[in-house]
């Protein structure tokens, strides 16, 4: 018996396509600043430049890359302030997200983030950095479900975008990488103890962390740019 054809949905296709832009420009293979080569990304990709084009302005509309006139599409490249300001309010988000699902997360919700987690922690015994940070990402959306209000939802995603290249990146440390698994437990316990105060100080210090590391790596990236403008 032949096998159908289901043919994707034109909106799905574009969607898929932005699925798969964000994990490139997250991962670091499309770089900060980057030009987005469309006819390089439609074969590596296998689409037209029609979804590629649609998938495009959905990271732009996110944040994530910046639209130039007669040039193109270009990866979003975070100045130091741009990467404080995000942070703050990202601290915030995340908080306020910790607080509300201590007091409304149900069993099943629980049970669902500490099995992510579980698999997390393996992905790191491994040193599988793109699936850790895949999970860790869940376990950070899934804490933010649990909170149940869309305004809050919505505005998480929009300002949690900014940031997933930089906080992919921050795992790249060992004792860093190592200290944020630990405040992962932290979280699994808050969780399930329903401490509000407990999961809202180990968000804002996971935060923290995370914001002086990838502080520490542009200035240490910008280091030698410096050094050869002074040369």
């Amino acid at each position: 018996m032949a096998a159908e054809i289901i043919p994707i949905p034109r909106a799905a296709l574009h969607e898929q396509v932005a699925h798969r832009l964000r994990q490139m420009l997250v991962e670091n293979r499309i770089l900060p600043g980057a030009k987005l080569n469309e006819r390089e990304l439609s074969e590596v990709l296998n689409v037209s430049r029609t979804p590629l084009r649609e998938a495009i302005k959905m990271l732009a509309a996110e944040g994530l890359v910046e639209l130039l006139p007669n040039r193109g599409a270009i990866a979003v490249e975070l100045t130091e302030a741009d990467v404080l300001n995000t942070f703050e309010v990202m601290a915030g988000l995340e908080a306020q997200s910790g607080e509300l699902a201590a007091q409304r997360i149900t069993e099943n919700e629980l049970a669902e983030i500490r099995a992510m987690h579980f698999e997390m922690l393996a992905a790191y015994t491994r040193r599988d950095l793109p699936n850790y940070y895949r999970l860790n990402s869940l376990i950070h959306s899934a804490i933010n479900a649990a909170a149940k209000n869309p305004v809050l939802t919505t505005t998480y995603r929009q300002v949690n975008a900014r940031l997933q290249a930089l906080r992919f990146r921050s795992n790249q440390d060992e004792e860093k990488w190592k200290s944020a698994v630990k405040e992962h437990e932290l979280m699994i316990d808050a969780l399930a103890a329903r401490d509000t105060a407990a999961m809202r100080s180990v968000l804002l210090n996971h935060l923290a962390n995370k914001r002086d590391v990838v502080v520490q790596q542009l200035r240490a990236a910008a280091a030698p740019d410096s050094e050869a403008s002074r040369a």
